[in-house]
């Protein structure tokens, strides 16, 4: 996914594209600099341009707005009067987002979400906000409301922090107290690269990670940090309790941006908000201070503008308004050379020499991003001065003598930023890294849940670029956001600094490890999946993605594999003969043939959609009922639906893998354990066959079929299934990931029983 600007600013470029003359449109094409590109783009921008973006930045909400401040605190006091107490305070923190500064409306929703946390055992943080609610106007005649409320929570943090200094103690109050106790960390974590891998540069390859040493399945390889990131909108979805609402049943909904940190992505239910737009919030004062110093304080005065923009132009300026112009300039005299790159790492070398494939993009796509970087110039210009640090009399020079594009008299440094943004647009299409955790699907109030993956943020990563693509990858990806993962790898690692430029604390922030998931050989290249992988997807279906996007040829194990070859080894497609119960194998694209050679029935491959398309919706039915809680209706229509698909689908099939996950967890609501247990358990197979046995998604099964045979007091299937899924969490996540210590836990707990 590229993260484009909106549609509305697209067809605005779009019309100004065919506006041009062929002269124009020959000269564009004809340019293979980034510089002229940006230069040309830079003469063709113009107010007509400014003003298009400002008409459509209109339909976003981006300035402080009482009114707005009002309707969310509104939301939260029905989400409040419902017991929802998470809703509320997340509907109060976007308010406070709103809010202007020292405004009535932003004391209300501070007293409002201290109530909320107040419910929630968040003590510590409920006095924090019944604090700035005082200092922000609250009005007098209501503060006795505070004032009790301060009250109870100094009572209730007496009582934790006797229960801490007394260990022997068993209250009840340990989880309360938990939530509020801060661990602070002394040891700064590194990252780079583990000293069994080389950093390699050929013309073929690029730069690349070669294994100097035997590398043993779930060994760290590397660990990065982002040179930076754009969170989300929208994305996930935080589901609260539904309440009636004019007779109807309605869901609380919210996304990304009003529960995670806009710098490090850690989850939060009280952010501290930007003071001078509604967008942005953050974990904390120090997250957001540091959001400020890097990029916010001349993104702020851009608004919704940037929103217009898209992700890709967001993050790019970014990366350049981090960086710096005197890294930029270092970079632009630097080739890219692998030993110059081990001699004194900068990340930002690396950023910047990353592959923009200028010459591969089409015409259109390159005109979109030169006018649209072109104006983010033009509206930058305009918004905040550079500060001191960015100002160096040699930036004229040192800019490739090529200043003079459009009015840049006054800050020919601004010019060097403009054309940074656009070179780093471009490298995202193809070296854009998407940050992905998984997330609960269904009902709060479900015995056994699903995962989904869930795509948060957009960021790149240095030396995770580095990784080049395979069908068939030897490594496997783990995101953390918010407070950092235990350091795991050496500092002496090919000669890198593992200090990212320009980071500041080190014990929170976003990281991605990544783990061997096989043995990896010296002299073995060291691979990830850039999204097409061998067991989702046919051969030609991944090579003509990856042909697309990122305009190579894949020849991987996986695809070098001959298609007659690929016929006879097969997996089978999940599909099922609906009169002899034989496998169906697909032929070509027109449709499928029952492999049994006594039977031969052939069926199209629409007739096979319209069947599939059927059981999609009556499996969204049924979760439907589930989400209102009515588990027994939404039991009956699963079966039906099975047994109608039983002619359709096979075990291995991933659809009749959803339907016997959802009817599990139709069971586990119901309470009746063993069956929900049993159909978990016809789920991990399709999934199995889809991912691999011993993938990250099969331990997710395993996981909650862990969970329902200890809820179930199965105590022998318990431990025989937590004996197969702690070691995949161990290879994917590390011997210290959370589901392994719940893991650990339960094992603990059912050893200890006697019968």
């Amino acid at each position: 996914m590229m993260d484009l600007p909106c549609t509305q600013w697209q067809d605005h470029v779009a019309q100004k594209w065919s506006g041009l003359d062929p002269k124009q449109k020959e000269t564009f094409n004809s340019l293979r600099e980034i510089d002229d590109v940006f230069k040309c783009a830079l003469s063709l921008a113009n107010q007509e341009d400014l003003d298009a973006v400002q008409l459509i930045s209109a339909g976003y909400l981006a300035k402080k707005d009482s009114r707005e401040a009002s309707k969310c605190r509104e939301r939260g006091n029905c989400s409040f009067k419902a017991k929802d107490y998470k809703a509320a305070a997340l509907h109060y923190s976007q308010g406070i987002c709103f809010a202007p500064p020292s405004s009535e409306q932003l004391s209300l929703c501070y007293a409002n979400r201290s109530a909320a946390l107040y419910h929630l055992q968040h003590y510590q943080t409920c006095l924090d906000d019944i604090n700035r609610a005082l200092n922000n106007g609250y009005p007098p005649h209501l503060s006795y409301k505070l004032q009790d409320r301060r009250t109870l929570c100094l009572s209730r943090l007496s009582v934790c922090e006797k229960t801490i200094k007394d260990p022997l103690s068993a209250s009840a109050n340990d989880d309360i107290c938990s939530q509020d106790v801060l661990m602070s960390s002394n040891g700064a974590h590194r990252f780079g690269i583990c000293p069994k891998v080389s950093v390699g540069c050929s013309e073929e390859k690029g730069c690349h990670l070669v294994a100097l040493k035997k590398i043993t399945a779930g060994e760290v390889i590397l660990s990065d940090r982002p040179f930076s990131l754009v969170l989300i909108p929208g994305t996930e979805k935080v589901k609260g309790k539904k309440e009636r609402e004019q007779g109807t049943q309605r869901e609380m909904v919210l996304g990304t941006e009003h529960r995670r940190c806009h710098r490090c992505l850690a989850e939060t239910l009280c952010p501290v908000a930007c003071e001078g737009c509604s967008l942005s919030q953050y974990c904390s004062a120090a997250c957001q201070q540091e959001a400020w110093e890097e990029h916010h304080q001349w993104e702020c005065p851009l608004g919704a503008d940037l929103t217009v923009m898209g992700l890709m132009a967001q993050l790019a300026l970014r990366i350049t308004l981090k960086a710096r112009i005197k890294n930029i300039q270092i970079a632009r005299r630097t080739i890219r050379d692998e030993q110059k790159m081990k001699e004194k790492y900068n990340p930002y070398l690396t950023v910047f020499h990353l592959l923009h494939h200028l010459e591969h993009q089409s015409a259109a796509l390159r005109f979109l991003f030169a006018v649209t970087v072109a104006t983010l110039y033009l509206k930058l210009s305009k918004a905040a001065p550079l500060p001191i640090p960015w100002k160096l009399n040699e930036a004229s020079s040192a800019s490739g003598g090529s200043t003079d594009a459009g009015d840049t008299e006054s800050s020919p440094e601004l010019w060097v930023v403009g054309s940074a943004v656009l070179r780093h647009m471009l490298q995202l299409r193809c070296n854009a890294q998407a940050v992905i955790t998984l997330q609960e699907a269904g009902s709060q109030n479900s015995q056994v849940q699903s995962v989904e993956e869930i795509r948060i943020a957009t960021a790149m990563f240095p030396t995770l670029s580095l990784l080049n693509h395979s069908c068939c990858p030897n490594t496997s990806l783990v995101f953390g956001t918010g407070k950092a993962a235990d350091p795991c790898v050496s500092q002496e690692s090919a000669g890198f600094n593992h200090r990212l430029l320009g980071e500041g604390r080190l014990d929170r922030g976003v990281t991605v490890t990544v783990r061997a998931a096989r043995v990896i050989t010296p002299g073995e290249q060291v691979l990830h999946c850039y999204g097409p992988h061998s067991n989702r997807m046919r051969t030609r279906e991944r090579q003509h993605l990856l042909q697309q996007q990122y305009f190579f040829l894949c020849e991987c194990e996986a695809c070098s594999i001959q298609e007659d070859q690929r016929k006879s080894s097969r997996k089978d497609s999940g599909l099922l003969c609906s009169k002899c119960k034989g496998a169906l194998i697909r032929e070509g694209g027109s449709g499928f043939t029952c492999s049994s050679l006594t039977c031969g029935h052939q069926v199209s491959a629409a007739d096979v959609n319209e069947r599939l398309q059927e059981v999609r919706a009556a499996l969204e039915k049924a979760v439907e009922l589930m989400e209102r809680d009515v588990p027994v209706e939404a039991l009956h229509h699963l079966q039906r639906t099975r047994s109608q698909s039983g002619f359709i689908l096979g075990e291995i099939h991933p659809l009749q893998g959803e339907l016997a996950d959802a009817t599990a967890r139709a069971y586990a609501a119901m309470g009746d354990w063993r069956n929900a247990a049993t159909q978990l358990e016809q789920s991990t197979v399709a999934t199995a066959s889809q991912y691999g046995k011993d993938s990250l998604e099969v331990g997710q099964q395993l996981f909650k079929l862990a969970q329902l045979h200890f809820n179930g007091g199965a105590r022998g299937p318990a431990l025989s299934v937590m004996s197969k899924v702690k070691p995949i969490f161990s290879l994917h996540c590390g011997p210290n990931c959370p589901e392994l210590q719940e893991l650990n836990a339960m094992e603990e707990c059912l050893q200890g029983l006697t019968f």
